[in-house]
């Protein structure tokens, strides 16, 4: 069973593909480029140095957000198209399970997206049993709220993603030695993490409509903002 996983939830985007057990081919770049640009040449040239056609492909997947209005839109409609042309399913994975996954085994993970204004995307997610749980929704908060809430419940905690990065003054000074940061390799959702989740949702029976499937924003975007203001 081979799985063709995309992430365009930020800046950088990657693909990869997955065969049984062991990954095929991934491919990562951060350019400054729109993923328009470069998410399709990347496919093909994945593709083509795998000597796959999208027909070989069984499961398409897509992380579905939170992140970049523009970037999941073209993600997603991507795998939508592919998954409608090649009639396969389709399967859309949250960006912060994603990242949470890049990190098996640390007990509670912490996954920060920079939303700016001083806010993160953010869930929080348990391994048990070499099982990932979510236990805490996807949501968006105040970076000092969050640090607030992880003092209060927890007393050692791994985190991840760019707004980790951004932020981690703010973290290391309200969590000091309750907080452990994620190497810089694991701080961007993989193609690979979303490729593994989709089979093991696959596994369950749960696969999505190409026809439906839409990003999962978690707040308006800046149009949708403005449009409303003039209402």
């Amino acid at each position: 069973m081979k799985v063709l996983a995309v992430d365009t939830s930020s800046v950088v985007a990657t693909c990869a593909v997955l065969d049984k057990e062991k990954i095929i081919g991934e491919y990562s770049l951060n350019q400054d480029l729109s993923h328009s640009e470069k998410l399709s040449p990347m496919i093909k040239e994945l593709m083509d140095s795998l000597k796959l056609k999208i027909q070989d492909i069984d499961i398409f997947a897509t992380a579905i957000g939170p992140g970049s209005f523009t970037g999941l839109r073209i993600g997603i409609a991507t795998m939508n198209s592919y998954a409608h042309v090649a009639n396969r399913p389709v399967i859309g994975i949250s960006t912060l399970e994603a990242l949470a996954f890049n990190l098996p085994n640390n007990d509670i993970v912490i996954p920060m997206m920079d939303a700016r204004r001083d806010r993160v995307y953010t869930g929080i997610y348990k391994w048990i049993g070499g099982e990932l749980f979510n236990i805490i929704e996807p949501t968006i908060m105040k970076v000092t709220e969050l640090t607030d809430f992880i003092n209060d419940n927890y007393e050692k905690v791994t985190v991840n993603g760019d707004g980790t990065l951004k932020y981690k003054d703010i973290l290391e000074n309200k969590l000091e030695e309750k907080i452990l940061f994620a190497p810089r390799g694991f701080n961007n959702c993989r193609a690979t993490s979303v490729g593994e989740l989709a089979i093991l949702k696959y596994n369950k029976g749960e696969i999505d409509n190409y026809f439906t499937l839409a990003p999962e924003y978690l707040r308006e975007s800046q149009a949708q903002r403005e449009f409303n203001k003039r209402q």
